[in-house]
């Protein structure tokens, strides 16, 4: 019997038994004989590993059969993962298509600046490192199509945005704010390195640097903290000064007739309320400053005795006609400035007993209500605690005792 190579092939069985299954692998060759087909076993493959049999079948259909590292050769590998979890989410955010309809080179460069924000923290120089392909870090250039991207390009593409930052904001606005919502609104600042910016001013520093120029922004947002519109002003702005543009924003720009400005009470003063908020018949949530809130204590207004129950109490008085007052009474504050008075208390002792040591010294002791007073002063003040004690001066010596009631405990 005379057999073609090309017949052969490899045939799997399979059986069932039991709960078991079994499978055979059986090289046979094929041939017809008096007009019907017959099969030959030429060998049993069923103990060969997997890998194996399906060389074997590849190598009887005519495809070369080698290694693996033979047929393929690594070029590159970079982290991908991340790169594709921010890319897609702002995507099905829609922000590609807020930022401009039409595709366009600057349009790619300022994704890549936003995901590059998350991915690649640092300045546009480095992100324009990770756009090269002997220094990326991973598939952000490819992704987003800005291969080479340079960091000129990067800073041209923030005057792209600065240029559509009116539209995005009033598409970010439609679609975040409506009538009646509530709007958050907050002022940081930053220190600025360089002089050629005609905003970098001089003013209060949040970073404590002082030293250097710095830039002042507001940042608008919904109810749930998504940002809807931000602004940069001088340097040296004041917090309250930046209210007026935020509330023509809100009126004349995006046309709410009726929304909740949300503020702190550095910012929503009582002068801004008067000339801008209520005149704009917008309502507002804010706090009153410590003066105020002294104020109502020593009016009997606000006492220990309304949180004895809850934590929460509606209030009124007639400096605040048509207003809701609401005093919150915050067990960790009070913890943390107990301890707070507690350190301070201990450090004004420490200053006392300096100068009653002074007193009693055998050389060159103090004497005198006069000089003894002076120090008794320098270390009452020295920490803002004079309330907190009772002192009794003599010429020779002094007293002195903790107020009762007025502990840290």
């Amino acid at each position: 019997m005379k057999t073609n190579q090309l017949s052969v092939h490899v045939a799997t069985t399979t059986r069932k038994v039991g709960e078991k299954v079994y499978h055979s692998h059986l090289l046979r060759h094929s041939f017809r004989e008096d007009g019907k087909v017959r099969n030959v076993t030429l060998a049993n493959l069923s103990m060969l590993p997997d890998t194996v049999i399906d060389a074997i079948r590849l190598g009887l259909k005519g495809q070369a059969v080698g290694p693996v590292g033979h047929s393929f050769e690594t070029m590159e590998s970079r982290p991908h993962g991340h790169v594709a979890a921010v890319v897609g989410t702002m995507k099905k955010l829609g922000l590609d298509r807020l930022l401009a309809v039409r595709p366009s080179r600057e349009k790619d460069i300022a994704l890549a600046l936003v995901a590059g924000r998350l991915i690649h923290p640092g300045s546009k120089l480095s992100l324009s490192r990770h756009c090269l392909g002997e220094t990326r870090m991973s598939s952000l250039a490819q992704v987003l199509g800005v291969e080479g991207a340079t960091e000129s390009e990067f800073y041209q593409s923030m005057d792209w945005l600065f240029e559509r930052q009116s539209k995005i904001e009033a598409a970010l606005a439609k679609q975040h704010l409506s009538r009646g919502c509530m709007v958050l609104y907050d002022v940081s600042g930053s220190y600025f390195q360089g002089k050629t910016c005609p905003l970098a001013q001089r003013g209060y520093s949040r970073d404590r640097r002082s030293d250097l120029l710095q830039i002042v922004y507001g940042l608008l947002c919904n109810a749930q903290g998504v940002p809807v519109a931000i602004e940069v002003f001088e340097g040296r702005t004041g917090d309250p000064k930046t209210v007026p543009n935020q509330i023509k924003k809100l009126k004349e720009r995006w046309g709410l007739e009726h929304v909740v400005l949300v503020g702190d009470r550095g910012m929503i003063t009582q002068t801004r309320i008067d000339e801008d908020v209520e005149p704009a018949h917008l309502d507002y949530l804010t706090a009153l400053r410590g003066p105020a809130i002294e104020k109502l204590c020593a009016a009997k207004v606000i006492t220990p005795s309304l949180f004895d129950e809850r934590n929460l109490a509606e209030i009124s008085h007639p400096d605040y006609p048509g207003e809701r007052l609401v005093a919150c009474f915050n067990p960790f504050t009070q913890e943390k400035r107990q301890v707070q008075r507690g350190e301070l208390l201990e450090l004004t002792d420490r200053k006392l007993r300096e100068a009653h040591r002074a007193c009693i010294r055998k050389v060159k002791p103090l004497r005198g209500k006069g000089p003894i007073g002076v120090e008794v002063g320098k270390a009452l003040v020295a920490y803002g605690m004079a309330k907190y004690y009772q002192v009794e001066i003599g010429e020779t010596d002094f007293t002195w005792s903790r107020q009762a009631g007025l502990h840290p405990a």
